[in-house]
């Protein structure tokens, strides 16, 4: 493990301790939390110093510098305005040197589902762990995440064959139906416990998760591109969009929307209807 990821200057370690803390009895997700705190002692270790002598123009100039994506810039922001706000709050910063940062428009919808050759490709040359983290993610829609934490007692029999109890972001739980094969993959692999052990809270992280899928997958295509060919698959045979969002957990239809590419049948029976 590569200790420097922990890291912070001294004056910075107490203070977001304290603001993770805030942030449990605010109710937020483990996953959320490590996902801020990460956030936050990458600044930490860029700027230095005093937390509370930190200005706007240092966190613009330091945003400004980094090569992210639009998302991961989005989720920055929210952490840095969350923890000055917060500071702000408690009487440690008079005011939020990020409230002054940039707004991040949200990137363009572009559903993108991995192509049925593709996963075929990567599981054939995958391992059986590998392997069902890519049937997690493409004949069930789970995250990164939400895949880590997989665990036998998540395994439920319904009264038409079985489901998956997913841990979700933000704390919350879905339940997910599964095909029996899959469910039998997940039986032997978890053997009563984690399905994949590892050093995070007992499972593998999240992160180790998305790269093992990563490698396995040809070219540019990611876990998270198994996870729009999931939703374009499910709205595909159901055409009910509403299903398809319970089914990836999200908080809004819109959102959904951005995973879902239409159908070619669809696309082609409006083309007939204007070309009649």
């Amino acid at each position: 493990m590569d200790t420097r990821a922990k890291w912070v200057p001294a004056e910075w370690s107490a203070p977001i301790q304290e603001w993770a803390i805030a942030q449990r009895a605010a109710g937020r997700s483990q996953g959320t939390i490590a996902t801020r705190t990460d956030h936050l002692r990458r600044c930490a270790r860029a700027l230095g110093g005093d937390p509370w002598a930190v200005t706007t123009a240092a966190l613009v100039d330091w945003c400004g510098r980094q090569n992210w994506s639009r998302e991961t810039r989005r989720g920055v922001r929210a952490s840095l305005v969350g923890f000055w706000g917060w500071a702000a709050g408690c009487g440690y910063a008079a005011v939020s040197p990020a409230a002054g940062l940039p707004a991040v428009k949200a990137a363009p919808a572009i559903p993108r589902p991995a192509p049925e050759p593709t996963l075929k490709a990567a599981v054939l040359a995958a391992d059986e762990r590998t392997t069902l983290i890519l049937h997690l993610a493409a004949y069930a829609g789970l995250r990164r995440a939400e895949i880590a934490r997989v665990h036998a007692r998540d395994l439920l029999p319904d009264l038409v064959g079985w489901s998956v109890r997913v841990h979700g972001k933000g704390g919350r739980i879905r339940v997910v139906p599964v095909p029996t094969w899959l469910a039998e993959q997940i039986e032997q692999r978890a053997g009563g416990g984690w399905c994949f052990p590892g050093d995070d809270a007992g499972h593998l992280s999240p992160r180790w998760v998305g790269k093992l899928a990563t490698d396995a997958l040809p070219g540019n295509w990611t876990l998270h591109t198994l996870r729009h060919r999931f939703a374009s698959r499910a709205y595909a045979g159901c055409r009910d969009l509403i299903a398809v969002q319970q089914l990836l957990g999200h908080a809004s239809v819109a959102t959904t929307q951005r995973y879902v590419a239409a159908p070619d049948d669809a696309l082609r029976a409006a083309m007939q209807h204007a070309a009649a």
